[in-house]
């Protein structure tokens, strides 16, 4: 199969791309510069104008991942920065898609769990409907899957037939080296392994093992279209996950963290608190319908893989 991934140089990109290389996938990289480090061929785009790059996605798979970290100050420039970076590209796509004779086969489309915004308690499955806020959360992600939409095609005005589309709202995927779990890995090591806020804000997670799973499971099965939500079967409140975390690092004890503080500490390192302070419930609906095996659906052995395992996965 020909894979196009749109922001394939990021972190889960290359995983992506590396993962499906080897199973014997011929792998595409749309990229607005090539890199030496990247081990597949890469195509130079833009990001906005549709331009020869879009032969690409005759008859392929297309995996788009595009837009900038969240992990920033939520400025109304950075919200917009988040907005433009991810609804740009993906606009772009469609618009290509939409003037092929033979569009791709088949798209799955990025977007995260942070659509539900600060959800509670409640339980979360693929028919729960999108927050209202807070804007650099559910604002950006509604945004980005409403530019994704391949029903009508906003500058041809024709819809896009003939092309299945998955949208992958996607929770913290646990993988060595990335930002997410150096960051919190570092917080238990410095001693700040405490809960953050309340501790009650739920995690909805996932191994990096089960979302490349994840990946290859939609890719080739037709029935899986639409709303699909990739974490894992057990999501931790904060509390849980900073205590797991202490155990597996073998840490003692840590005092909380206060909300205030970590509003304080967000700013200083000049990212956003609600990253730690929001949280929500999500469970894999419709990939446990259809009996998807999560190899690493609990934490603390998840963890214990990640940070004290043996080769990378």
């Amino acid at each position: 199969m020909k894979i196009v991934l749109a922001g394939g140089t990021g972190a889960l990109g290359r995983r992506i791309a590396a993962d499906l290389a080897e199973r014997g996938d011929e792998i595409v990289i749309l990229t607005r510069r090539a890199r030496a480090d990247v081990p597949h061929r890469q195509v130079e785009w833009d990001g906005a104008t549709v331009e020869d790059w879009a032969a690409e996605l005759s008859g392929a798979a297309v995996i788009n991942l595009a837009g900038e970290l969240v992990d920033r100050r939520p400025t109304p420039r950075n919200v917009e920065l988040l907005r433009l970076s991810r609804v740009r590209p993906t606009c772009a796509l469609v618009e290509a898609a939409a003037v092929l004779a033979e569009p791709p086969a088949v798209w799955l489309q990025a977007s995260t769990l942070a659509i539900y915004g600060d959800a509670g308690d409640t339980e979360l499955s693929e028919t729960a409907a999108p927050a209202d806020g807070p804007p650099q959360m559910a604002g950006v992600a509604r945004a980005w899957e409403a530019a994704a939409s391949l029903t009508e095609a906003a500058t041809f005005h024709r819809a896009i037939v003939g092309t299945r589309q998955a949208i992958l709202r996607t929770g913290i995927v646990l993988d060595r080296g990335t930002p997410a779990l150096n960051r919190l890995t570092g917080l238990v090591r410095w001693g700040l392994g405490g809960r953050v806020g309340t501790g009650r804000q739920w995690i909805s997670w996932i191994h990096i093992t089960d979302f490349l799973a994840v990946v290859r499971h939609v890719l080739a099965h037709p029935a899986m279209s639409g709303i699909v939500h990739v974490t894992g079967p057990n999501p931790v409140p904060n509390a849980e996950l900073m205590r797991t975390l202490r155990t597996v690092l073998h840490r003692p004890p840590a005092p909380p963290t206060p909300a205030t503080l970590a509003r304080l500490g967000a700013f200083v390192l000049r990212t956003d608190p609600a990253l730690a302070l929001t949280g929500r419930r999500c469970v894999p609906g419709r990939l446990l319908d259809a009996g998807f095996d999560f190899k690493h659906p609990d934490l603390e052995p998840a963890l214990r893989d990640l940070l004290l395992g043996g080769a990378r996965h």
